[in-house]
């Protein structure tokens, strides 16, 4: 307890010619948040591959207005708006990216606002450009301007991509991860545990221990919690954290850990320049769907209802039916030889058409290639004892039904390319939920069914996840977190996410 605190006299620090009051003693002084050496690493680079960024697009625009306007006008006429232009957009660059968070190091390696933040710097560089021409009559070079933008924005964001595929691949080996301690009630906080465990990768923590509400709650005992040390009791959080190099604090469910009590805790680890990371108790669902509201001085989140209608998910429908057609149009020849593959490697017929619930539990007729002989169904029975699939799914890693043709196919998933047809029938969409078929759907328990709330899909999260390697758990819950936190944007990432799985041929058998 200090001296303030025994007396409730205010501990004066004297200066010359003035005096003040030590917020320190306090644990209420301002606190200058600083980097590990991996994250000062990782921000030079980021600042590097922007910088680089910045100077290509300069390039570009330059060589580009070489181009459209010819050598001898390069630096004649309109050389002065033009060499303004790329020094103010090469040099805004760097600014707005640090102004809109692209630096936080709370984004570093997960999620999307990172990109985000350079979407959004390109958009404020052109909007900053707009408003200087018009407030302060400068003159811009504007096919400079269409040049360097969008130069800068995608070799940003491909050199971000590059930088924390880099990270993924550090955080993998268990290096530039933040020792964190959990707390809350022992269920929520192993609950929590298990999961920053799953995913180094995104979360970027690694699990210290917990600090638990009961210590003798039962579920502590459980064999598969035991890789979990558990550290103390919720009072011991900070003497705990004072005592090991902790990094972050998450607070999982708890009835005491609320409130005013998770105030102070917040204020006792800003003084220590350590996070506080709050699980919300709301599973499964992104931040876009999560809104902070007040409702007479108590904050209150808002979940939002999953995006299921309205102009974005038309949108989505249009997309869907456009790329389709298009893609059957450039891929027509390679889909002919393909069939002319098939029906040469074994007897039976180029496709395979088999029944599987769509949207709403419409059901309708999936084309495949086929990858199999053509009395594949009826030897299900004397193989499902060597089923390598999980527990709903029947699967074999090395099916004996499958041709030698259909191997080549399944592993770099070329037989689903038929399936572009029942994106133009609007009965599947590129991106979605797997298509289940009849019998699997009566053995869905009631949650799984939700899935079938939206168009199945040629690819998913279970496709860039592991795809055949996932439990039927993680499957289920991939679709129902894609089912309740759509977007378009999401449906852009796992489309990329595909191609770099497709080329992997992992989990495809």
């Amino acid at each position: 307890m200090s001296i303030a605190q025994n007396t409730g006299v205010h501990p004066w620090v004297s200066a010359p010619g003035l005096a003040h009051i030590d917020l320190a003693t306090y644990g209420h002084a301002r606190v200058r948040p600083a980097l590990t050496a991996w994250e000062r690493v990782h921000r030079r680079s980021a600042v590097a591959v922007d910088a680089a960024a910045a100077a290509a697009g300069a390039l570009t625009g330059l060589v580009g207005r070489n181009a459209l306007v010819g050598a001898e006008n390069l630096f004649g006429g309109s050389a002065e708006s033009a060499r303004l232009t790329l020094v103010v957009a090469a040099l805004a660059w760097i600014a707005l990216l640090a102004k809109n968070g692209a630096y936080a190091t709370r984004f570093v390696g997960a999620g999307s606002e990172e990109y985000r933040a350079v979407t959004r710097s390109a958009l404020g560089l052109v909007a900053l450009v707009a408003f200087a021409s018009f407030a302060l009559q400068l003159e811009f070079s504007r096919g400079i301007l269409l040049l360097t933008v969008p130069t800068m924005t995608a070799t940003t964001l491909a050199g971000r991509f590059v930088l924390r595929h880099r990270l993924a691949a550090s955080r993998s080996a268990g290096l530039h991860l933040r020792p964190t301690v959990v707390v809350g009630d022992a269920r929520a906080a192993l609950d929590v545990a298990h999961r920053i465990e799953a995913d180094p990768r995104t979360t970027g923590m690694r699990v210290t221990g917990i600090c638990v509400t009961d210590p003798s709650d039962p579920s502590l005992a459980a064999e598969e919690h035991a890789g979990v040390p558990v550290l103390g009791v919720e009072a011991d959080t900070l003497h705990i954290v004072d005592q090991l190099d902790v990094a972050a604090v998450a607070v999982a469910s708890s009835p005491t850990m609320s409130g005013h009590a998770l105030r102070r805790l917040g204020w006792a680890l800003e003084q220590r320049d350590i996070d506080l990371l709050v699980a919300p108790g709301v599973v499964e669902v992104a931040g876009p769907r999560l809104t902070m509201r007040r409702a007479a001085g108590l904050p209150m989140l808002h979940v939002e209802r999953p995006v299921q209608s309205g102009w974005r998910y038309n949108l989505k429908l249009l997309a869907d039916r456009v790329i389709g057609v298009t893609a059957l149009a450039l891929l027509g020849p390679v889909l002919l030889a393909i069939a002319f593959l098939v029906r040469r490697d074994s007897p039976g017929p180029a496709l395979f058409r088999q029944d599987r619930v769509g949207e709403a539990g419409r059901v309708f007729s999936m084309f495949k290639f086929r990858t199999m002989v053509v009395d594949a169904d009826r030897q299900v029975p004397g193989l499902e004892a060597e089923s390598d699939g999980n527990g709903v799914l029947f699967k074999l890693r090395r099916d004996p039904r499958v041709t030698r043709i259909g191997g080549v196919l399944r592993r770099f998933s070329l037989d689903e390319l038929p399936q572009l047809l029942n994106v133009v029938r609007g009965e599947m969409s590129l991106v979605g939920p797997r298509p289940p078929l009849r019998e699997e759907v009566d053995r869905y328990e009631s949650d799984a069914v939700r899935r079938l709330r939206v168009r199945p899909g040629m690819t998913g999260l279970w496709q860039v996840s592991g795809r055949s390697d996932l439990s039927w758990f993680d499957s289920v819950r991939l679709d129902l977190w894609y089912v309740d936190n759509w977007s378009l944007a999401l449906d852009g990432q796992i489309l990329l996410r595909t191609v770099q799985a497709v080329a992997r041929g992992r989990g495809a058998y």
